[in-house]
């Protein structure tokens, strides 16, 4: 578990998100299956706090949980056991009528602006729909002018509002989509690969319209990306995801000058350096090996099948996230001080 200053918006307690697929059926005999229950371990015991008005990064491969674990805490997922508090109350276990008083407060900006706006809907209903839900303005008249108001926040203009989405374009679309989660005044906001589906020309433009609200509005972000460059540029803090679980978690110019945890190396050596010298020269780390299913993880370290300073011990060993250096915490034996076979891989 990591530590804190007192000041966290969210605390997640060994949090977990597990699928059921079933099994024993007609398909598992025919696919020469076991016979026994298969169980997706989508997100397996991770815990971490967010700081109120900090953005934390959560970086990793496709398949590792991301999403499922953004998607988690607003409990758009169901969540499978452990803790997701928010100002002391756990969204996992909050009735139906409460879990709908915290939504105004938890909000989510969706990946793909595209499939994420009602095609038949115009961008004032869009964006008004969540103010009549939380009877936030008293009459026709008050939401309009409050979806007019969040438009022009977001770079929109007041004329668009009885527009529809196919006559925007993406970035457009995707500050829709931000309109929308605003529309509220939400304190958190899970934003779920927010410009993976934009040009790149555009990509800056998202980012910096969300730094700019952060500010002016306080606001607290969970931004989940593949993107390391796009998470170094908008996060305080950054988490490692893979398969299902954090492996490393520190401020975000700790982890790009200096990660710790093997697999946080490969990753950030596959970030193009924009200097040609020193992008020729300098070297990446290449793993072997596709990404074990999470219906059936290695015993042990999850990444001990690909990491290439793997011993005997990271087979049977589960490592646990512990800070190696002052507020900077990883999941890895080798680097571990309360393991006897220290070898310090961050100098390899």
């Amino acid at each position: 578990m990591t530590e804190t200053n007192g000041n966290a918006l969210i605390k997640l307690e060994d949090l977990k998100v597990y699928y059921d697929l079933g099994g024993g059926g007609l398909l598992d005999r025919i696919t020469g299956g076991s016979g026994e229950r298969r169980i997706v371990k989508a997100v397996d015991g991770v815990s971490f706090d967010i700081l109120k008005g900090e953005t934390l990064g959560l970086v990793g491969e496709s398949g590792c949980g991301k999403s499922t674990l953004g998607k988690a805490l607003l409990r758009l997922t169901e969540i499978t056991g452990g803790r997701a508090m928010y100002k002391g109350s756990d969204i996992a276990h909050l009735s139906g009528r409460e879990l709908r008083e915290k939504r105004k407060d938890l909000q989510m900006i969706f990946q793909d602006p595209y499939a994420s706006l009602n095609p038949r809907m115009t961008v004032g209903n869009i964006i008004g729909e969540p103010i009549r839900t939380f009877k936030l303005a008293d009459s026709k008249s008050a939401v309009e002018e409050r979806v007019k108001e969040v438009m022009e926040t977001v770079g929109l203009s007041r004329r668009f509002i009885k527009r529809y989405p196919h006559e925007f374009s993406g970035g457009q679309r995707q500050r829709i989509g931000i309109a929308r989660a605003l529309a509220v005044d939400p304190e958190f906001i899970v934003a779920d690969e927010p410009i993976s589906a934009l040009d790149v020309s555009i990509q800056a433009q998202i980012m910096n319209l969300m730094k700019e609200l952060q500010q002016e509005k306080h606001l607290t972000y969970l931004f989940i990306s593949h993107d390391l460059r796009a998470v170094r540029h908008v996060s305080d803090r950054v988490a490692v995801m893979y398969l299902g679980e954090i492996v490393e978690l520190a401020e975000g110019k700790s982890i790009y000058e200096e990660p710790l945890h093997p697999y946080s190396k490969a990753l950030i050596s596959a970030v193009p350096v924009p200097d040609p010298e020193i992008e020729e020269k300098r070297e990446r780390i290449i793993l072997e090996g596709d990404v074990p299913s999470p219906i059936n993880p290695p015993s042990g370290c999850h990444f001990h099948t690909r990491c290439p300073y793997a011993i005997e011990e990271c087979k049977k060993i589960e490592p646990q996230l512990v800070e190696i250096k002052p507020r900077h915490f990883a999941a890895c034996i080798r680097i571990s001080p309360e393991h006897p076979r220290i070898e310090d891989v961050a100098r390899e």
